[in-house]
């Protein structure tokens, strides 16, 4: 929603500045130049991104428009599936949970939380680990390490859509002059022409370097960073899930690595101390 709107103030603060300039908007449709621009970019990208990658592309543009990262609701509904997998591995042993995270869509702990069943990464994530501690005996600053290497492989491969994205954006200026050149080109082939067609067909060229440079610095770069935003704030989810875990590992209560976790949320999702204590215990009433 944001985007959309941000869109329109970018285009609504352009061309009312335009508009208030009399500015003549017949001058800035140029269906040719956005041709020349977009074609020329969806080539270079074409180019420089073998299929893996154009794949990602294609499926995180739709995030562009999507909601924000995890709230304070998905983090306390995080927090609270690892309590009570924890508090289960405390009370029955390790192998008690072996079922649940073998086959979460049918665990009755993984089914009360919604957004991390529909989150496929993090269940992967949560799951695949909770079986490496299940069956081997790993000290838990090797656990840690594993972690940082799964997260920072991860990380990389979320960024290659917004890297791609921004090289894209850092392009359009240039392709907008070559836009522009091309309509002085044309521009010489009437170089007999009364002064108000010169006039014209120059100002008709002069619009490729604005398409090119509004597009850069206006959509395409803004785009590129939004999704930079979005796979910080998924590293951040991670690092909660890996930051309890390795705790847990380690020998800490279920209660402690739990706010191990908590405290890695950052400061403006955060729930506070007494609002997760209140859900755990709501949590226990339940029991």
């Amino acid at each position: 929603m944001f985007v959309i709107i941000g869109m329109v103030v970018v285009l609504g603060g352009v061309l009312g500045g335009y508009m208030m300039e009399h500015g003549n908007f017949s001058v800035l449709i140029q269906p040719a130049e956005f041709i020349i621009i977009g074609g020329a970019a969806l080539g270079s990208l074409l180019i420089s991104a073998p299929p893996r990658v154009l794949k990602l592309i294609v499926k995180d543009i739709g995030k562009i428009f999507g909601g924000g990262g995890a709230g304070r609701e998905a983090y306390i509904e995080l927090l609270l599936l690892l309590n009570q997998l924890f508090w289960k591995i405390r009370r029955e042993g390790l192998l008690a949970i072996e079922g649940d995270v073998e086959n979460p869509i049918q665990s009755a702990i993984f089914n009360k939380f919604g957004t991390i069943i529909s989150n496929h990464h993090a269940l992967d994530f949560i799951c695949d680990n909770f079986r490496v501690i299940i069956t081997t005996n790993m000290a838990p600053h090797e656990l840690d390490t594993l972690l940082e290497i799964d997260m920072e492989s991860n990380h990389n491969d979320a960024l290659i859509p917004a890297i791609s994205i921004n090289k894209v954006g850092d392009a359009l200026p240039g392709l907008g002059i070559v836009a522009a050149v091309l309509g002085v080109v044309i521009t010489m082939g009437k170089i007999s022409e009364p002064p108000e067609v010169l006039g014209h067909s120059i100002g008709a060229a002069l619009v490729g370097t604005f398409l090119g440079v509004l597009a850069c610095y206006g959509f395409v770069g803004p785009m590129a960073t939004n999704l930079e935003h979005k796979v910080a704030d998924h590293e951040i989810y991670f690092t909660v899930i890996k930051t309890a875990l390795v705790s847990f590992v380690g020998g800490a209560a279920p209660q402690i690595a739990v706010e191990s976790g908590r405290r890695a949320i950052p400061g403006s999702e955060r729930p506070s101390f007494l609002e997760l204590e209140e859900e755990i215990k709501k949590w226990k009433d339940k029991m």
